[in-house]
C-alpha cells in the first residue's frame, strides 16, 4: 500500500504542508520537527515522488595535475552529457578544487541538492578527499575514482587486469628485463596498473627491479624532463617499459630518442588510455584502450537505477579494455 504525506500527516500531527517541505528538505521546518517527519516516513516506506532534475557532474580537482590536460576526460564528459539528454535530463558542470578555501561550503550545497543526482569525476581523489560524500542527501555515483574505505556506486577502469595484460603481452614478446614509468602524483588508478604489472612479473618469477623504475612527472613535458633525470643516471635500462598512461609514454619516448634510443629497437614502451596522439606518435604507441564515452553513459545509467530504486544494492563497475597493437613494441 502506497504511503501518502496525509497519512504521515495523520499519524505525525504535523499538517500535510509542514509534512511536504520537511520530506522535500525545504526551509521553513525546525530541526526536531524535520528529524519526526523523516523518521516517520522511514519507517512506513515512503518514498518520495519529487522528480530528479537534473544531472550534476562535478570535476573533483587536487591539482590538475591529471585532468587539465588529458585528453581522456573530455570524452567521459562527453558521453555523460549525451546520456543524460537521451534520459531526460540537463546536465550542469561545476568544478571543485581541494585547495579552494570555500571547497567544503561548496559540496556541502551540491550534496544538499536534492534536485540533482551527482556524477562525482574522482580520477585525481585521495582516500581523504571521500568522506563529506558519505553524507549526501542526494545520489552519488563515483567515475573513475576508488575508495578503499567508503562504498560508493562506481564504475571505473578495470586497471590491474589491463596492466596485467600488457605485463603478459611483453612476455609474450621475449621481454624478460621489464620497467615502469610511474606517473609522480599516485593517483589509485596509477596504483592499481602498477600492481598488475607487479602481480605478472612475480608470478612469472622475474623480479620488478627498482633501477628500472623512472619516477617523472604527469604531463608530456614534465615526464619528458623526468625521463631525461633517470636516464642522465641509469647505467642500465630495461628491454621494455610499462607506462601509468598514453601522456607519460609520449614524454619518455622523446626523451629515450634524445638520448640516442631507438624505439623499438632499442626498447619497447606500452602507454595506457588510448589518447588519440598516440596513434600519430612517432612510432606509434602500442596501448591499452579504454572505453571513454561509455563510461560516461554507463555512470548516469546505474545512477538512474539508484533513483528509481533508492534500496538497490551499491555496485562498483569495473569496464574492460582493449589491447592496442602498434609499432612501439618489438619482438626479441
Amino acid at each position: 500500500m502506497k504511503v501518502s504525506i496525509r497519512k504521515i500527516s495523520e499519524l505525525t500531527g504535523f499538517s500535510p504542508a509542514t509534512v511536504s517541505n520537511a520530506l522535500n528538505h525545504k526551509k521553513g521546518v525546525n530541526r526536531e520537527t524535520s528529524e519526526k517527519i523523516l523518521k516517520m516516513a522511514e519507517e512506513l516506506g515512503y518514498r518520495t515522488e519529487e522528480k530528479i532534475k537534473k544531472i550534476r557532474f562535478v570535476i573533483f580537482r587536487r591539482n590538475g595535475l591529471i585532468i587539465d590536460d588529458s585528453p581522456f576526460h573530455p570524452a567521459v564528459i562527453e558521453g555523460v552529457e549525451r546520456q543524460a539528454k537521451k534520459m531526460g535530463y540537463d546536465t550542469v558542470f561545476c568544478h571543485v578544487d581541494v585547495n579552494d578555501v570555500g571547497c567544503r561550503v561548496q559540496i556541502e550545497e551540491i550534496l544538499s541538492d536534492t534536485e540533482s543526482a551527482v556524477v562525482l569525476l574522482g580520477t585525481e581523489m585521495m582516500e581523504e578527499d571521500f568522506e563529506p560524500f558519505q553524507r549526501a542527501q542526494n545520489k552519488v555515483i563515483l567515475l573513475d575514482g576508488w575508495s578503499d574505505e567508503h562504498f560508493f556506486n562506481s564504475v571505473l577502469i578495470s586497471n590491474t587486469d589491463s596492466a596485467a595484460r600488457a605485463a603478459e603481452y611483453l612476455l609474450h614478446k621475449g621481454h624478460r628485463d621489464i620497467g615502469y614509468i610511474r606517473g609522480d602524483f599516485r593517483i589509485q588508478a596509477f596504483r592499481y596498473r602498477e600492481i598488475g604489472l607487479q602481480r605478472v612479473l612475480s608470478r612469472e618469477g622475474i623480479p620488478f627491479r627498482q633501477e628500472y623504475v623512472a619516477t617523472v612527472g604527469t604531463r608530456i613535458e614534465t615526464a619528458y624532463e623526468g625521463m631525461k633525470q633517470y636516464l642522465d643516471k641509469a647505467s642500465v635500462i630495461p628491454t621494455a617499459f610499462f607506462a601509468d598512461n598514453d601522456t607519460i609514454a609520449i614524454g619518455a619516448m622523446r626523451a629515450l630518442k634524445e638520448y640516442g634510443y631507438g624505439i623499438p629497437k632499442d626498447v619497447s614502451i606500452i602507454g595506457f588510455d588510448n589518447v588519440s596522439f598516440g596513434a600519430i606518435s612517432d612510432p606509434p604507441l602500442t596501448t591499452i584502450n579504454v572505453y571513454k564515452h561509455e563510461m560516461g553513459e554507463m555512470a548516469v545509467r546505474q545512477l538512474a537505477m539508484s533513483i528509481e530504486d533508492p534500496k538497490k544494492v551499491k555496485m562498483k563497475i569495473q569496464v574492460c579494455t582493449d589491447f592496442v597493437e602498434r609499432g612501439s613494441v618489438r619482438e626479441i
